[in-house]
């Protein structure tokens, strides 16, 4: 779907704060925010090459684009787990990834504790445990990026602080300022300002996300 330039003032102008706005969004968007729900809920979370494909997506969509992993994904599935390194390095580059050296070695570095995927989504660990044991053992996942992947593997009670959010936060008053840097305390203060948001709407942080990225860029990637 196109992006239309003039939604995101119009929204942002008519809605006062962020429950309104996904208010304004929630019909025209129900259907695909629904598909992508049912989609993460149906994860394989028990199969390795599967978690894995999906956290370097996460890997590779940071400082660049969710369309961009889709793409390599697409292109690589499983071989993110197995493809040679020199191959691997050739396909993130034939999809345009900026930064191809850096991410497959990031890659390369996490196939050696891709057997944990599966203990730490599928275990008794609560979301933000689970989350920082990621950012603990995984090369190229911080909390932003820890959070994305839990949300794409089904579990959805952790919200994904990228830009997009944060700006509308800070466009909502929810934030005096454009946080520099996390740490887990910080990370987890700001998603707690979205708790009782969520509450209200009767829904996940996981799925509030995509209807606030549908207000923002008229479309519902993962």
């Amino acid at each position: 779907m196109a992006r239309n330039s003039s939604a995101l003032p119009a929204r942002l102008e008519i809605a006062n704060s962020l429950e309104e706005l996904v208010s304004l969004v929630k019909d025209e968007a129900k259907d695909l925010v629904s598909q992508r729900i049912a989609q993460f809920k149906n994860f394989p979370r028990h199969d390795v090459s599967n978690l894995f494909s999906e956290l370097s997506f996460c890997v590779l969509t940071a400082n660049w684009s969710a369309q961009g992993g889709m793409r390599a994904q697409e292109l690589i599935g499983k071989g993110f787990l197995t493809m040679p390194p020199e191959d691997l390095e050739d396909a993130l580059r034939s999809v345009g990834h900026r930064f191809a050296y850096q991410r497959a070695r990031f890659i390369l570095e996490n196939r050696q504790r891709a057997h944990l995927l599966p203990l730490i989504v599928n275990g008794s660990l609560p979301s933000p445990e689970a989350r920082s044991m990621l950012v603990k053992n995984f090369k190229g996942i911080g909390w932003k990026e820890a959070s994305h992947f839990l949300r794409n593997v089904g579990l959805l009670d952790v919200a994904i602080l990228d830009k997009h959010i944060l700006r509308l936060m800070h466009h909502y008053k929810l934030i005096e300022d454009m946080p520099k840097g996390w740490t887990r305390a910080r990370y987890e203060a700001h998603e707690q300002l979205l708790i009782p948001i969520v509450q209200k709407l009767h829904m996940d942080l996981g799925e509030m996300d995509l209807y606030l990225w549908y207000a923002v860029k008229n479309t519902v990637d993962k």
